[in-house]
């Protein structure tokens, strides 16, 4: 059931006892994770965090965990399936679920006892009337007794006809409901796609607390731009969400403008600002920045000697020689930094880059941090997707959750850096992808494949780089292309998972246009493709629309997804 005062129903049912935390591996879900770890510290709650990168993890964690903990707490995992049905708990255990996955299933929705669910309620839910979809069964099975009080046969002949007919009926009725109820189903589950994020959800609950910090209000931004940078909302809600956010900005940092009052240098300060679409643009050259952000990349055609030339042209329009943009951004003339921004702007709308310009907000302490929030958003998945092996599995998740923290700045630094050798990898394999032709049309959708053997091949393995590599791949396939039709298809990605035990990890996005809704069907049609060729996959992933499969079985299952979306 949805919870409608969090601090009542949540927050004050938890406090005293002792909680287990399961959070999914992605940015929002550990900055949503390191809120409610500020808050738990405030009031001294016990509590035992545990990372669950995928379903089996969850379950696992859950297993060892049931004997000891009566409540769960879910960040980003768990709203989207029947957790009832997946975990098989006792009647005294509880889920408090923080889930920004939709569509949220309908039985954690109408059970009132024990599932939690702490969901913006202005988000757009749809969730169907309970009615439609759940019924008493009670009523169908009447007592067919054939009551032997009317002596005469003939009475018996027409109470026993009537009961035939009633029972027809309801018999009907009931494959009528049956039949409605599997296309409200239906079209309810049909797309996945993404609410509110967990971080603002944890944020808010902070703050009707009035225990909200800049560094909580900061752990927001940082949750909602992972959801802006990993393409899961709309442009619109990204704009509707900052201005949320920019409010409290205005009330917790309105002390800087003041001479009088004006905080200590090492005080953090969050300003919001337009910035520069440009990845990691502070902390790199201008010119790598131009050269791996998918935006200008894609924009220019980077891949090919034309692209090389129109960028030179651009750098010439905005006058900056090549000596000053291919230098460390920190070393560049402060007579060009100062006007940077608009002499960009002005430059990238002739190029037809309209949208280079972004709303969104940085954090400054001491005298040489500067940080914005994609910054800290590229480099903590970085360091969530670290392949270099350094101790068990859980090292990576607990360096990522370290790195937000303002105390941590070693960590994050070693997190810019991997950002940027993903970002290179990513747009040197988009490029050898488009110049080889490997994006190919299958009909109702487009595929690529990686090779085993390609150039960091390994690096995408991981669900959250492969669907960075996917979008960028699209956005890049779509400038390219000539082809109006295929301009308007998604995408489906493979890349192998697992070589010795044979396994390819599958993603599908949605089409790139301009009104894209951001909501994805593949989900729903990859347990489609799998159920009906048999197909050895696993559907592990928290996002439906993440599948590994075995290799043997990719042509038949592709086979069957091009018949299922035909």
């Amino acid at each position: 059931m949805f919870i409608s005062d969090c601090r009542r129903e949540f927050y004050d049912v938890i406090v005293s006892q002792r909680v287990l935390l399961l959070v999914a591996s992605d940015v929002d879900a550990l900055c949503a994770c390191k809120i409610l770890q500020a808050l738990f510290q405030c009031d001294h709650v016990q509590y035992t965090l545990v990372p669950a990168s995928g379903w089996q993890e969850l379950e696992t964690a859950f297993l060892e965990h049931k004997d000891q903990f009566k409540y769960f707490v879910l960040i980003n995992c768990g709203a989207n399936v029947d957790l009832l049905e997946i975990l098989q708990p006792e009647e005294d255990t509880f889920f408090f679920v923080c889930d920004s996955h939709r569509p949220i299933n309908v039985v954690n929705v109408y059970n009132d006892t024990q599932i939690k669910l702490l969901v913006k309620q202005d988000d757009d839910l749809g969730v169907p009337a309970y009615d439609d979809i759940f019924r008493d069964d009670e009523d169908e099975e009447e007592d067919s007794e054939n009551e032997s009080e009317g002596s005469e046969p003939s009475e018996k002949r027409r109470r026993f006809e009537e009961d035939i007919i009633e029972r027809t009926m309801k018999r009907r009725q009931r494959r009528e409901w049956e039949a409605r109820r599997r296309e409200i189903l239906f079209d309810y589950e049909q797309y996945e796609y993404h609410g509110t994020s967990s971080a603002m959800v944890m944020f808010d609950l902070a703050w009707i607390m009035s225990k909200d910090l800049n560094d909580m209000l900061w752990w927001a931004i940082v949750g909602l731009t992972d959801q802006w940078i990993q393409d899961k909302i709309t442009q619109m809600k990204y704009v509707t969400d900052i201005g949320i956010l920019q409010r409290h900005v205005s009330r917790h940092n309105h002390r800087n403008e003041d001479e009088e009052n004006s905080l200590s240098i090492d005080c953090m300060r969050i300003a919001f600002e337009y910035d520069l679409r440009l990845a990691l643009y502070q902390h790199w050259s201008l010119y790598e920045s131009l050269c791996n952000t998918s935006y200008t990349s894609a924009s220019l055609k980077l891949w090919s000697v034309q692209g090389q030339k129109r960028l030179h042209e651009f750098l010439a329009d905005m006058g900056l020689p090549l000596k000053q943009v291919k230098q460390k951004f920190n070393s560049m003339d402060m007579s060009l930094k100062e006007n940077l921004r608009e002499m960009i702007e002005e430059s990238a709308n002739k190029f037809g880059m309209k949208d280079l310009r972004v709303q969104t907000f940085s954090i400054h302490f001491g005298f040489k941090n500067k940080f914005s929030a994609s910054d800290i958003v590229y480099a903590t998945a970085s360091l969530m997707e670290n392949i270099e092996k350094e101790g068990p599995e859980t090292t990576n998740f607990i360096k990522a959750l370290d790195s937000l923290s303002r105390g941590n700045l070693d960590k994050l630094h070693q997190g810019l850096a991997l950002a940027k050798k993903q970002l290179r990898a990513i747009q040197q394999t988009v490029a050898s992808c488009i110049c080889t032709n490997l994006v190919i049309s299958q009909g109702p959708f487009l595929y690529c494949s990686l090779m085993e053997g390609t150039p960091d091949v390994k690096l995408f393995s991981k669900p959250v780089s492969l669907c960075l590599l996917s979008k960028y791949l699209l956005k890049s396939f779509v400038c390219s292309t000539k082809n109006k039709r295929c301009k308007l298809l998604p995408l489906i990605m493979a890349a192998p998972m697992d070589v010795e035990q044979g396994t390819v990890i599958m993603v599908g996005i949605p089409p790139e246009t301009e009104s894209s809704d951001k909501k994805n069907f593949f989900g729903r049609a990859f347990e489609k493709a799998a159920d009906s060729t048999n197909s050895r996959t696993l559907h592990n992933h928290f996002d439906m629309s993440i599948i590994e499969l075995k290799t043997e079985d990719r042509s038949k299952f592709l086979d069957a997804l091009i018949s299922l979306l035909s």
